[in-house]
C-alpha cells in the first residue's frame, strides 16, 4: 500500500494507556511506534493524581486488606450504566490487580495502597477503609535525559506554586501543618532551586510525582526498549485494506506520511475535552470546553477517525465532571479536590443558598452543578464562601493559605471576592443579601454541632476524607463568624469526557453491527468508559485506561493467557 513506514503496532497518544499498550506489545517482541500530536508528551495522565483504581491488589492485602473481586464487580456493576456490558466491566476489575502486577515488574513505578474511600462507600462491595486506590511514589526524572524536557507538567492544582511536584502524602502534611512541614517545604524548595542546570532551561522540577511519575516511569521503560514516541505527529485518518485497519495517516515533519501497523492500531488519544463543537453536539450539560481540566490536545480526533471507519460510540453525553476554579489567563480549569470538604466553608449559587453537599466526590458535586444550571440558570458560577479563619488555614482553590491577599497571583486577585460582613459580600458576588445570611446563620447553627440537616455533609465515609483531623464531632463542618468574608467562583466543569468509542473485554473497537473492527482498539478516554456515567472512587479514571490498555496490546500481540 506505499507506506512510508511500517511497525507491528502503532499507538496513538502518549498518555497513560497508551504507554503501556505500547511497552507490553514491545516486551512482547513487537515494532512498537507511539505518535503524539502535542509538542509534549504524557496527556492528561500527566497532569493528573495518577491514582488508579485496582480491586484485590497485592498491594492491598500486604497491609492487611483482603478484597474480592466478586464485591468490586458487584459495585460497579450497580453504579455504571445499563448499556455497559457486563464483560466489559468483569475485565476491568479482574484484570486489573494483574496490571499492576505486571506493571511494577517491568518498570520502575511503585505503587501502594492507600486508605481512600471508595465514592460511594455505603453501597453493597463498597470499600469505606479504601485500600482500593493506589498512589505512585516519587521517581528521579533525571533517568530520563532530555526527555524530560517535553513531559508534560502536573496541572496547576496538582503542583505547588506552579512549579514544585507534590506528592500525596506531602499535601497532607502541608494541608495541616503537621510536625516538620516546614523543614520539609524548605528542603523541597532547595532541591528544587539547586538544580541549576536543569532549572535554566525549564522551570519544571525532576523530582516526578503523582501523573509525572506514572508517565515518566512509562517512558523510562519505554526507553529501555527502544520504543520511538514521535511528537508533533497528528494522526490524520485510519487506513483500511482487506475489512481490517492496515495503518494510519498522519502529519511527520509538516509532510504527510502513511505508517502501516502490520498487527494493529491502538487509539489512546483522549476525549473531546476541548473541543466545543464537539461538546455542544454531543454533551451540552458541560458546554465549556475552557473550564475542562483535560489537555489542549484532546480534541476528539481518534473518535472522529474511528467513526469514519464505521466504529459505534456511546455515552457521548458524558464526561468526568468536576467543579472547578478558573483562573483568567489559563488554558484551562484547575480541579476543585479537597477544598469544599475542609470546615468553615460552604457553596452557594448565584441567590446566596446552598444547593448540594460540598464534601462529596468532585463528580457528583461536579454533576449536581451542571443540573443546577441547566435546570435554574444560576449555578455558573457558584461561589465558594469562607471566613477569616478558614482563608489562613486552608487553600481555597488558586488561594494559598499564609499569603497576603496583595502578593496573591493577578488572576486570582480579579476572582477573589471580600467583605467585612456576609451581607457587604453578598453585594460583591450579585447575590441576595438577606438570602446569603440567612444560609450562613443556618449552616452555622448545625456546624457548632457537627452537623449538616441539610445535605448530611459529614456523614459518609467519603465525606471525611478530605476532613480537618483536628476538628471535631464532624471534620468536614466549622462555623463561618469571623470576618471579613470571602468568596472565589466556581464553575461546573470536568476532566475530561468519557464517552467514546464502543470497545469489547478486549479493547477491540466495535462497529454498528456490534461486530469487532480487526485491528482497532480504542482505550482510556478515547473509549466510551466501563463506568457509564458514574465515578465509584478515586483512579477510575486511569485504572481503566491502564488495564485494557494492557489487555488490548495482549490480545494484538496474542499474548493473552
Amino acid at each position: 500500500m506505499g507506506w512510508d513506514k511500517e511497525v507491528d503496532v502503532l499507538v496513538v497518544g502518549s498518555g497513560a494507556g497508551g504507554l503501556l499498550s505500547a511497552l507490553v506489545a514491545a516486551d512482547a517482541h513487537a515494532d512498537v511506534l507511539v505518535i503524539e500530536k502535542e509538542p509534549l508528551w504524557g496527556g492528561t495522565s500527566a497532569t493528573s493524581g495518577a491514582g488508579i483504581w485496582i480491586p484485590a491488589s497485592d498491594q492491598a492485602a500486604a497491609v492487611g486488606f483482603h478484597d474480592k473481586v466478586e464485591d468490586a464487580f458487584a459495585y460497579v456493576r450497580a453504579l455504571s450504566a445499563d448499556n455497559v456490558p457486563d464483560a466489559n466491566i468483569r475485565a476491568y476489575v479482574s484484570n486489573a490487580a494483574p496490571m499492576l502486577r505486571w506493571l511494577t515488574q517491568h518498570t520502575p513505578i511503585e505503587y501502594h495502597a492507600f486508605p481512600y474511600p471508595d465514592y460511594h462507600a455505603e453501597n453493597p462491595g463498597g470499600s469505606p477503609t479504601g485500600y482500593r486506590t493506589h498512589m505512585p511514589l516519587p521517581i528521579d526524572g533525571r533517568q530520563l535525559g532530555r526527555d524530560v524536557e517535553t513531559l508534560r507538567f502536573a496541572s496547576p492544582a496538582a503542583s505547588l506554586f506552579g512549579y514544585l511536584n507534590w506528592h500525596f502524602d506531602e499535601t497532607y502534611m502541608l494541608l495541616f501543618r503537621a510536625k516538620g512541614w516546614q523543614m520539609h517545604l524548605a528542603k523541597s524548595l532547595a532541591r528544587y532551586w539547586f538544580d541549576l542546570p536543569f532549572r535554566l532551561r525549564s522551570r519544571k522540577d525532576r523530582r516526578l510525582t503523582l501523573g509525572n511519575a506514572l508517565l515518566g516511569g512509562l517512558r523510562i521503560a519505554l526507553n529501555r526498549q527502544n520504543v520511538p514516541v514521535w511528537l508533533e505527529t497528528p494522526m490524520r485518518e485510519l487506513v483500511e485494506k482487506d475489512g481490517r485497519i492496515a495503518g494510519v495517516v498522519v502529519e511527520h515533519r509538516g509532510r504527510p506520511m502513511r505508517i502501516g501497523a502490520r498487527r494493529g492500531v491502538v487509539l489512546a488519544a483522549g476525549g473531546f475535552d476541548k473541543n466545543q463543537a464537539m461538546r455542544d453536539a454531543y454533551a451540552p450539560s458541560y458546554p465549556r470546553a475552557l473550564y475542562s481540566g483535560g489537555t489542549s490536545g484532546n480534541t476528539g480526533d481518534s473518535i472522529r477517525a474511528g467513526m469514519a471507519v464505521g466504529a459505534a460510540t456511546m455515552n457521548m453525553q458524558s464526561a468526568w465532571a468536576a467543579p472547578v476554579f478558573y483562573v483568567p489567563g489559563e488554558d484551562r480549569g484547575r480541579l476543585c479536590t479537597i477544598e469544599r470538604a475542609l470546615p468553615g466553608c460552604i457553596m452557594v449559587n448565584q441567590s446566596g443558598a446552598r444547593y448540594l453537599n460540598e464534601a462529596a466526590s468532585y463528580h457528583i458535586v461536579g454533576q449536581q452543578m451542571a443540573a443546577r444550571q441547566r435546570e435554574h440558570r444560576d449555578a455558573d458560577p457558584s461561589w465558594m464562601i469562607f471566613d477569616h479563619d478558614f482563608r489562613h488555614k486552608y487553600p481555597m482553590g488558586p488561594l494559598l493559605p499564609l499569603v497576603p491577599d496583595a502578593l496573591q497571583s493577578r488572576g486570582v486577585r480579579k476572582i477573589l471576592r471580600k467583605g467585612r460582613t456576609i451581607e457587604e459580600l453578598a453585594a460583591k458576588i450579585g447575590a441576595d443579601a438577606a438570602t446569603l445570611a440567612a444560609t450562613v446563620a443556618r449552616f452555622n447553627a448545625g456546624a457548632v454541632k457537627g452537623e449538616d440537616p441539610d445535605f448530611h455533609r459529614g456523614e459518609a465515609a467519603y465525606d471525611k476524607m478530605y476532613g480537618d483531623p483536628r476538628v471535631t464531632p464532624n471534620p468536614s463542618l466549622a462555623p463561618m463568624v469571623k470576618g471579613p468574608f470571602y468568596a472565589m467562583p466556581i464553575h461546573p466543569g470536568d476532566i475530561g469526557t468519557n464517552g467514546g468509542l464502543v470497545t469489547d473485554e478486549r479493547a477491540r473497537v466495535i462497529d454498528g453491527a456490534g461486530k469487532p473492527i480487526a485491528g482497532l482498539y480504542a482505550v482510556g478516554n478515547n473509549a466510551a468508559s466501563a463506568m457509564g456515567e458514574s465515578y465509584p472512587g478515586a483512579g477510575v479514571t486511569i485504572g481503566p485506561a491502564l488495564t485494557f490498555g494492557y489487555l488490548a496490546a495482549r490480545d494484538l500481540t496474542g499474548t493473552n493467557e
